[in-house]
């Protein structure tokens, strides 16, 4: 289970990397974040029903976070094309 942590901190290093050349900077420096804890996991040695335990956490919090930024963070239909689906179904 750590050899995963340590794959998931190569796919989030491709993705900031890849933001960063796109001049995405905060998303690439949330990636980059991301890649630093998956690395440090990875090397923890930790159980597996932790590990388990922590990447459910991780996944509980981003889905929570992605909705809310759909919901009420996303700019209103008619700012740069973007939409709210908050803003949407009013």
């Amino acid at each position: 289970m750590d050899r995963m942590f340590r794959v998931l901190a190569f796919w989030t290093l491709v993705i900031a990397i890849m933001s960063f050349w796109a001049k995405l900077y905060p998303m690439s420096l949330l990636f980059f974040g991301f890649t630093a804890i998956f690395l440090a996991l990875g090397y923890m040695r930790l159980t597996e029903k932790t590990y388990l335990k922590i990447f459910f956490g991780f996944m509980f919090v981003s889905f929570v976070g992605f909705t809310y930024y759909t919901f009420y963070g996303m700019p209103p239909a008619g700012a740069s094309g973007e939409h709210s689906l908050l803003m949407m179904l009013m």
